[in-house]
């Protein structure tokens, strides 16, 4: 399969653009679009062929409420951890749109599933994690293409969660993730906008 330049510069567009979101409009979001981005799971590499990504859909309002819970706790904590003009800043950033976003995920990886054999985990078991991961990756950027934001939540409690959610005890939490119409998009990251932290523009490659 080739792709053509104008595929590739839409793509780096498509990359620049994904945006970690945390304004959302509360309009709802039609089911069809909500499987339809769930399906770039499928196409996701994983190692072994091990397909460990397992999703909780958190719907009911007590399920959102703890969920919410678990993050204001998380959060109140985190600041204790910043002093000065960074305490300030820090509680002056929004870090989650689990309040208004429709739709809800936690995202999680079973380490203990058979499927693949154990192929390329036995001696990093965590390469199932990292699979988790780059299925998100491609979750989060057709989200994008088709208009849609996508916010990680990871300011939480995992096991306060898992017991929240019922999650299986072999399930390892890979991150919550909040849905929807996003109020705007930015091609630059709200933490840089903030001035939070500044990119470093450039890579760091060493050779050995």
């Amino acid at each position: 399969m080739q792709f053509s330049d104008a595929f590739r510069t839409e793509l780096s567009s498509l990359m620049q653009w994904r945006r970690d979101v945390r304004e959302f409009k509360t309009d709802p979001v039609d089911e069809a679009l909500v499987d339809q981005c769930l399906d770039a799971f499928l196409t996701a590499p994983s190692v072994g062929l091990s397909e460990p990504w397992r999703i909780l859909r958190v719907r009911s309002e007590t399920a959102r409420e703890n969920a919410l819970k678990n993050f204001n706790t998380a959060n109140a904590q985190a600041l204790g951890g910043y002093q000065g003009a960074q305490k300030q800043k820090y509680a002056s950033l929004k870090l989650s749109g689990m309040r208004d976003a429709p739709v809800q995920f936690a995202v999680y990886c079973d380490d203990s599933t058979e499927q693949g054999s154990g192929l390329g985990a036995t001696s990093m078991p965590e390469m199932r994690r990292y699979s988790v991961v780059c299925a998100v990756f491609n979750f989060w950027l057709y989200c994008r293409s088709l208009g849609l934001g996508l916010g990680w939540v990871s300011i939480l409690d995992p096991d306060q969660l898992n017991t929240d959610l019922n999650a299986d005890p072999n399930w390892s939490l890979i991150g919550y993730f909040c849905m929807g119409w996003p109020k705007n998009f930015d091609d630059t990251p709200a933490l840089e906008r903030a001035e939070w932290e500044q990119r470093r523009g450039h890579l760091i490659i060493e050779d050995r």
